[in-house]
Order: C-alpha cells, then sequence, then structure tokens
C-alpha cells in the first residue's frame, strides 16, 4: 500500500501528515519561515526517494472569479484557459480552473470558476524543497477544493450546501451548488467556547448567505440553504441548541466522531482539528483540480503511468493464470479419462481372450476363420429371395389387364457380357452378382394382326417395368420381328390366328 504524505499549509504553522490507507497521523510540524524550511528539507533527507508528497492550503489569501469561454476541448480549451488565468493572475505557477458545467443560451458556453493565491510566493521555497529531495509531488490541494467531496460524504450530494469546519487555521466556510465549488472564505478566530463559537458560525454564516444573494449565487426567493456545521469533540449539544432553522438556513449539526467515520478515518487524529478530515480525503481520495502545473508533477504522471502498466500486467498475468489453470484442469481431464479409456480397452481384451479361450479347439487358424466369416458374410448379403422380384412384377401387371403371364422364370448369377434382344441389349461387368427375371405372356382381347397395337403395349410394358430403379430391360421379344432384317408382310394375321400373341422379356437387377 502506498504511502502517501500531505504538508498542511498555513499562514502561522505547516504541518506534515502521514497517511496509509485509512490511517492518518501528524510526524512532524513546521513554522511558517525561513527556518521551518531547512527543517523541512531535513525531514525530506530521511524519507524514501521517489516518495509521494502532496500540499493542502488553508489561508485566507484566496480568490476566486466566475468567468465563461467557448464550448472548446482538448488543446484549444486548454490555451483559452491559460490565456484567461494569465489575464487574470499575475503568477499562474499555481492557478487553477474548475468547470462549473456548461451554460444553454444562443451559442454554448462553458462556465469556469478562476482560482489562485493572492501571494503564490510563499509556497516557493517549500516546493523547491520537494523537488530536489526528489519527491513525487501529488498536487497542491486547497481546502475549499476538497470540499466538495466531504459534502457528498457528509450526504448533500444535491443542491446549494454550506460547510463549515473549525480548523487549525481557523473558521472555514465554502459553499457547493450540485457539488461544484463556488466560494470559499476563512475567518481568523481566537480560542473561545462552545457557545460563543457557535454565536459566531451562525452570525457569519448568515452574512456569508446575504454575500451570495448579493453575487446572485443563491436567488432571493430561493428556499432555506442547508449548512453543515462540523462540530468538534463534545461541542455537537451546545451546538444544536443555537444552530436552530430559520427561514435563511437550516442548520445540521455533525459531530466529529460521524465525520470521520463517514470520510473513512480509523479514528481521530491526535494533535489535529477538522482540517483532519480535509487531509484524509486529499491523500486517499484527491480532487481532480489541482493548483500544480504539470511540470511540476511531472514525475507523479510517470509514476502513475508506470503503476498501472504494472497493474495492467499482473492483471493480464492473472488472466493468464487463469486460463492456463483452466487448460490444466482440461489436459488433466484428458488424461483422466484416456486412462479410463486404456482400462477399459484392457478390460475388454482380457473378456475377449476369455471368449475366445472357452471357443472349440479347431484345425485351422484363427485368420482362416475371419476370412470365413467375411466370405460368409458378402455371400449373404448377395443372396436374395424371388418376393421382392414377383411383388415389383404384380405391382406393374395391375397396370396392364390385357397382358397375361405364361411362365416366370428366376434365377441369381452373373450377367452376361452382352444380352440381345428385341432391340434392347446390355452389358454387365463380370463378377457382378445380379437377379434376373424371365417372363413369357400373352395378350387377350388383341387382335394377331393389329401389329401396332401389339408392339405398342408390349413397349410400354417393358418401360413400366424398366422405369423404376430396381430392374432393367435386357431382352425383349415380340410375336413378330420388326427388325430391319426381317420382313414384315401383310398376311401377318392370317396364320394361326386362334393363338393369342406372345412375347418373351429378361429383366436384371444388381444385387449389393
Amino acid at each position: 500500500m502506498a504511502v502517501t504524505r500531505l504538508l498542511y499549509f498555513t499562514a502561522d504553522q505547516h504541518v506534515l501528515y502521514k497517511a496509509t490507507g485509512r490511517a492518518l497521523e501528524i510526524e512532524a510540524r513546521f513554522p511558517a519561515d525561513a527556518s521551518g524550511v531547512a527543517t523541512f528539507r531535513d525531514c525530506l533527507a530521511g524519507l524514501p526517494k521517489g516518495s509521494l508528497l502532496g500540499l493542502l492550503a488553508d489561508l485566507a489569501g484566496e480568490d476566486f472569479h466566475e468567468d465563461q469561454l467557448p464550448y472548446l476541448r482538448g488543446r484549444d480549451r486548454q490555451a483559452v484557459i491559460q490565456r484567461r488565468l494569465s489575464q487574470r493572475y499575475r503568477d499562474t505557477r499555481l492557478a487553477a480552473a474548475l468547470s462549473l458545467g456548461i451554460v444553454s443560451s444562443e451559442r454554448r458556453n462553458e462556465r469556469l470558476l478562476l482560482a489562485s493565491f493572492t501571494n503564490t510566493q510563499q509556497f516557493t521555497p517549500w516546493l523547491d524543497a520537494i523537488a530536489e529531495a526528489g519527491a513525487r509531488l501529488t498536487g497542491v490541494y486547497s481546502i475549499p477544493t476538497v470540499a466538495p467531496s466531504l459534502v457528498s460524504r457528509l450526504g448533500a450530494q444535491k443542491g446549494k450546501c454550506i460547510v463549515v469546519s473549525v480548523n487549525q487555521a481557523g473558521l472555514r466556510q465554502c459553499f457547493v451548488d450540485d457539488g461544484k465549488l463556488r466560494f470559499a472564505r476563512l475567518e481568523r478566530i481566537t480560542p473561545m467556547n462552545a457557545e460563543a463559537l457557535a454565536i459566531l458560525i451562525r452570525s457569519e454564516t448568515l452574512r456569508l448567505i446575504q454575500y451570495l444573494t448579493t453575487l446572485r449565487a443563491i436567488s432571493r426567493d430561493a428556499p432555506p440553504v442547508n449548512v453543515i456545521a462540523i462540530a468538534p469533540p463534545n461541542a455537537s449539544d451546545a451546538w444544536s441548541a443555537i444552530l436552530v432553522p430559520d427561514s435563511r438556513a437550516v442548520f445540521r449539526v455533525v459531530g466529529s466522531e460521524e465525520a470521520e467515520r463517514k470520510v473513512g478515518l480509523n479514528g481521530p487524529v491526535v494533535g489535529a482539528q477538522t482540517e483532519a478530515l480535509y487531509v484524509s480525503l486529499a491523500a486517499r481520495k484527491p480532487p481532480r483540480e489541482q493548483f500544480a502545473q504539470s511540470e511540476d508533477r511531472r514525475e507523479y504522471s510517470l509514476w502513475k503511468i508506470q503503476r498501472g502498466i504494472v497493474m495492467a500486467g499482473a492483471i493480464a498475468l492473472g488472466a493468464c493464470s487463469m486460463f492456463a489453470g483452466v487448460r490444466w484442469l482440461d489436459v488433466t481431464g484428458t488424461r483422466d479419462m484416456s486412462a479410463n479409456a486404456r482400462q477399459d480397452a484392457s478390460a475388454a481384451d482380457s473378456e475377449l481372450q476369455r471368449i475366445v479361450a472357452s471357443f472349440p479347439v479347431t484345425e485351422t487358424t484363427t485368420e482362416n476363420l475371419k476370412a470365413t466369416v467375411v466370405e460368409f458374410q458378402r455371400i449373404a448379403a448377395r443372396t436374395s429371395t424371388p418376393d421382392a422380384a414377383l411383388g415389383f412384377l404384380s405391382s406393374r401387371l395391375e397396370l396392364f389387364p390385357e397382358i397375361e403371364l405364361d411362365s416366370i422364370g428366376w434365377s441369381v448369377g452373373q450377367s452376361p457380357e452382352s444380352a440381345k434382344g428385341g432391340g434392347a441389349s446390355a452389358t454387365s461387368s463380370s463378377g457382378v452378382i445380379s437377379e434376373f427375371l424371365e417372363i413369357s405372356g400373352r395378350m387377350q382381347n388383341t387382335q394377331r394382326s393389329d401389329y401396332r397395337v401389339i408392339t405398342e403395349l408390349v413397349q410400354r410394358f417393358g418401360a413400366a417395368l424398366g422405369a423404376g430403379p430396381q430392374f432393367r430391360v435386357l431382352r425383349l421379344q415380340l410375336p413378330f420381328d420388326i427388325s430391319s432384317e426381317g420382313t414384315l408382310t401383310g398376311d401377318v394375321g392370317t396364320i394361326q390366328n386362334s393363338e393369342a400373341p406372345r412375347f418373351t422379356m429378361l429383366l436384371s437387377r444388381k444385387l449389393n
């Protein structure tokens, strides 16, 4: 955990705080003169090089000025802000521009709160000492710039609110509007009892509200302003009796213990007053707006970049480690599955050997038995019955009632190299087992002399048998010869008129 030190800077005395997590303690005190600078240098010499050190100012000499500039972004905006700061302040080394939001008018403008100190030279020797010691300057803050964060922690995120605290430098009042700092002032006070301090807070707060109303920061017909008063230890009851609400302000007294708990402090800081709340927030959750220039904070910016790279590398390493762990689990699971598979294979092989050992003794080898089984399976796959062929033939005969079959011949064997007949031929490769169906039939109710009708009917019947994917026609023989070599005479129907025309057909189907 990084240790951050903060120099609480007042007009009379400077206090060096050390923040570690939620713990806060005072390390040293320095007078606000040259001897204090020398002591501060000696203190920095005893710190590790590269220590984180910031500065928190609580001074009365503060300047706040509201301004507007055109809505810009990037370098153009930064250039315009620097020009406005140089026009407002002679020394811009400790000057800041706090954004108050966008103004919606005829053109978009951005409201800014320009802030600086009336005497910036008092910071120079202390900042030079920090740079010479090799420490990293985290930033130069002021109590007002930390006030919005404190107000948010105390439960007033929206609306107008004034937070009042009694610090070592005096009575601090900060006016916050919707989480944005608008005005702040510091009143030097002398030691007094709780009742007198509460009366002073009430009168000064009402004066501040009247001043803000004159500046039009608060409307005259606005509701009462919320005022949070942070009471020192054992002063909450006395303050609550005096700080009662009225038509201009609604006071809410918050005890120091409650404020420390909401801010995140472990407990009260010995030797510190309410400024410890601001110091803790500036050390752990510093505001984005601060007064130091980028040149003064260069070492700190580089450190943040290096830390970001280290964190990104650590995240990447963690992600890679998680991925490697997942992959290792996958590999482990795969190894277990492989081991189980090997065990199952070994058990199956043992069971096979046991079964084989129980077989009767044969006069041949295992390879011959395997070849015999394979050949038997091949023969069984090519073995067929005439049921399918007869069923197919029956379905086609239903479409041709004129045809009557005389004989059906079914056989299985190799197809011949060529088959001829009836103008149809087919060739089958040797070694291919096929199923053959040879049918012989006649045509009823048809004159033998009407050879055109006979030819057309037989050819349609053959086409119907060969149209399916199962059978193909190898040979078709008509009742007469209609080939180019034959002779068709006019007395074709005069011979044996009593006999019906007959035909013969041979079909083939390959077996799997």
